[in-house]
């Protein structure tokens, strides 16, 4: 049984809001919006009407209210470290936009801000969520895949200029980081749920003639992993249209493909198994936001089932740590033009 209605919060209307929205509406029953930020008036004002939930002028008006539990993060990644701090400090608990912030120094103060104030702290990383991805951790859990060998991460979209016009896109001083924290980190945490952090990286990244930015939008990389399993990362957004991003994994048992929501295992027995959704619409193109909002609702509904629970949300800050870890490795690598250790998140 749920607990009663949770009043909530958002800051942050940017485009990322819309999936957000989305879900709170469809979860009326279990969240009541008291009151939804931005610092622009007309921001404001077209996603009222384009929602119909409530907006407020101030953001001390949601975090000074004493009757309001949680708060939806979803501004820009330079702004994570303070406005989660200032969260903690309210007493909120917060569901975090991905990433937990745009340096690593700031993703770790976000998570310990939480922890210290004894608050939840769920992050917006919603493939695991997918039915595709579940089933393949099922599968990975109990062994159907035997001792995985190798594996291959390919995500290869594309991004307009359109897109990359919005001042501060691609940037460092806004985002943090080009395609593997802002676009591919979806698809590189799901990989370390299947698998794990890799013990050590080595490869390249680069800016493509396309881009004015000073953020990487091609990465090509190696991992190793302790047990002596290799793989590789293949990240851009420079692939016109774009295309489904993949995880392929290849196991003693069988060799299991994902390629958008879709997953189809071979195992060596000859029997095949297959889960997920033929032709859905991802977001590797031109338009980051064709997408359904299924999976960022599931991650909301078990955020609010962490609360009511007691217990930390699927993913939460330490689970997101893991792969901002690993896209903090791979950067040092390309930058270094060694192998890195990856360590502890």
């Amino acid at each position: 049984m749920h607990n009663a209605r949770r009043r909530i919060g958002v800051i942050g209307l940017g485009m990322a809001s819309a999936p957000h929205a989305q879900s709170l509406i469809d979860l009326a029953g279990r969240v009541e919006v008291a009151g939804c930020f931005s610092p622009s008036a007309a921001r404001r004002a077209a996603f009222a009407a384009r929602h119909g939930l409530p907006v407020v002028d101030r953001m001390e008006a949601l975090l000074d209210d004493p009757s309001l539990s949680a708060v939806l993060l979803l501004t820009p990644p330079d702004t994570h470290a303070d406005l989660v701090a200032r969260c903690a400090a309210a007493g909120k608990h917060v569901l975090l936009e991905k990433p937990l912030d745009a340096t690593p120094e700031g993703a770790r103060a976000v998570v310990s801000a939480m922890e210290a104030a004894g608050l939840t702290l769920g992050v917006m990383l919603q493939h695991r969520f997918r039915a595709s991805v579940e089933r393949l951790a099922a599968l990975m859990r109990d062994g159907t895949l035997g001792r995985p060998l190798t594996a291959a991460v390919s995500v290869r979209w594309w991004r307009d200029a359109a897109y990359y016009a919005q001042p501060g896109r691609g940037m460092k001083a806004r985002d943090g980081g080009g395609v593997l924290l802002t676009q591919a980190i979806h698809t590189l945490d799901a990989f370390v749920s299947l698998l794990g952090l890799p013990d050590r990286v080595a490869g390249f990244a680069a800016t493509s003639v396309l881009r004015s930015m000073d953020t990487e939008d091609v990465v090509a990389t190696a991992l190793r992993y302790s047990n002596g399993m290799l793989a590789t990362v293949n990240a851009t957004t420079a692939v016109y249209p774009g295309y489904p991003e993949r995880i392929e994994i290849a196991g003693t048992g069988g060799s299991a493909v994902l390629a958008g929501d879709r997953l189809e295992v071979q195992l060596v027995t000859g029997e095949r198994i297959e889960a997920g959704h033929d032709g859905a619409t991802l977001g590797g193109g031109a338009d980051p936001m064709a997408f359904s909002h299924q999976h960022h609702r599931a991650v909301l509904s078990d955020f609010l089932d962490a609360l009511d629970e007691g217990r930390r949300p699927r993913v939460d800050g330490r689970e997101a740590l893991k792969v901002h870890r690993l896209i903090e490795a791979m950067l040092e690598a390309s930058n270094g033009g060694e192998t890195v250790e990856v360590g502890a998140p």
